[in-house]
């Protein structure tokens, strides 16, 4: 039995779980390819042209299965994550767009998870994943889902140990874990704020951390903080958790902006994307306040490298210049004054 899943969206975030737990119901999971400009094009003809960016990429990824002969594609729609904490409208009604733009023949697996409804917790939502294919049997899902948790825990465990996204994802579906940070030590830290879907797409992302890495520049993203310091940077913005995805946006961005070991932020959004328009519109804000030098990235299908590239050597260009001239100043008043040194050697 096999079920496709769209390198898109919410794979960046759960498919460690889900993986845990098809594969301990024997199912197996195939998925798409990588986003290239022909997956995206395919996806941006069947939607409308003011469709963000990652659900023009999702439309392209279920097509892509659907070519190799996967008839079985599984789109859960996400609701809410806390009572009254609610995704936006591109992950609430997912199924629901795939189901209409897509004319092909295939089962689409549905369920929902909408933690702010008393009958639509978790474990429903595990039900309705796998009841299509005729598991209905509840002791065997509660047991597929604690095998989803030990995965999922361990990547966990490695993203916040300093373990890349790609490879933290690799370990853990192979069932290893490491703890050996990935991160290249450099003389600048920036910190990378949006989705996982976003940086981590290479497509979408322009390859940005292959990119920073060749700069020297030490990256850091949202997977490498806890869910308590990513509430403390919502505290720290001042605000509320509202959306489903905050956490990575304002709570990192605001845990980053007050840590005197980042030297600068970077955000990445993709254009038309109205809770990141706000959530960037307070970032930017308290950047001022907090002295940090940040940069606004916008994508979309038609981003092209070679400006994108060039704005952020040109940012990490000052990080790094700034970072001179500070170790410079500081190593200044270390040193004594002329009149001071000549005592020290017996100069009269």
């Amino acid at each position: 039995m096999k079920i496709g899943i769209p390198r898109a969206l919410s794979y960046y975030d759960y498919y460690p779980f889900w993986h845990g737990f098809f594969s301990e119901l024997g199912i197996e999971l195939v998925l798409s390819d990588k986003t290239t400009k022909k997956l995206v094009s395919a996806g941006s003809s069947l939607v409308v042209s003011e469709t963000c960016l990652p659900v023009k990429v999702y439309a392209g990824h279920v097509l892509n299965l659907l070519d190799k002969g996967i008839d079985v594609i599984y789109s859960p729609s996400i609701q809410s994550i806390a009572p009254k904490i609610y995704n936006c409208s591109k992950l609430r009604g997912l199924p629901d767009l795939i189901r209409n733009v897509v004319n092909k023949n295939f089962l689409l697996i549905e369920p929902t998870l909408d933690k702010s409804e008393p009958k639509q917790g978790f474990y429903q939502y595990l039900y309705e994943s796998v009841a299509p294919l005729g598991i209905t049997n509840k002791k065997l899902i509660k047991k597929a889902s604690k095998a989803g948790w030990e995965c999922m825990n361990n990547f966990t465990l490695m993203t916040r140990s300093g373990v890349d996204v790609p490879t933290a994802m690799r370990n853990a579906i192979n069932g290893k874990i490491s703890l050996v940070s990935t991160q290249k030590e450099g003389m600048v830290k920036v910190a990378v704020i949006s989705h996982g879907y976003n940086i981590y797409d290479e497509q979408v992302s322009m390859k940005m951390f292959k990119k920073l890495k060749q700069l020297d520049i030490e990256a850091y993203t949202a997977y490498n903080l806890t869910t308590e310091q990513m509430e403390q940077g919502i505290r720290n913005l001042d605000t509320l958790l509202y959306w489903a995805n905050e956490h990575e946006m304002t709570g990192a961005a605001g845990y980053y902006l007050k840590d005197n070991n980042i030297d600068g932020l970077i955000t990445l959004t993709a254009f038309g994307c109205g809770p990141d328009s706000l959530m960037i519109e307070r970032i930017t804000r308290y950047a001022k306040r907090f002295n940090k030098p940040l940069l606004n990235l916008t994508t979309d299908e038609h981003t092209g490298e070679a400006g994108f590239v060039t704005r952020i050597e040109a940012f990490t260009d000052m990080l790094i210049r700034k970072k001179r001239t500070s170790i410079v100043n500081s190593l200044k008043k270390q040193v004594p004054k002329k009149e001071e040194e000549k005592k020290l050697v017996g100069v009269e």
